[in-house]
């Protein structure tokens, strides 16, 4: 597979309301779904217990980037989030 990579350090370069917004979309899932669940802040906020609406939890992963699961792969019209198996990407 040949593909051009651009690779962004979401850490340093953090995604937008927006931005997230989109690459959730795109990924089909829900953003409880892409939530790293062994992050510091994850159990600091108790996202276990604390119901939140999606939008509460996009704007927590803007503000706490390392709640997002790693890596995000985005393809023209797809986005893959988490462990990728290589085969989906085509």
């Amino acid at each position: 597979m040949n593909a051009d990579i651009e690779k962004r350090d979401f850490f340093k370069d953090p995604f937008s309301e927006t931005e997230l917004k989109k690459i959730i979309k795109m990924t089909g899932k829900k953003p409880v779904e892409i939530l790293r669940k062994r992050d510091k802040v994850y159990k600091e906020l108790n996202l276990d217990n604390n119901k939140k609406t999606d939008a509460q939890l996009i704007k927590l992963m803007v503000k706490y980037p390392g709640l997002i699961l790693r890596p995000i792969v985005i393809t023209k019209n797809k986005a893959f989030i988490g462990k990728i198996d290589a085969k989906n990407l085509k």
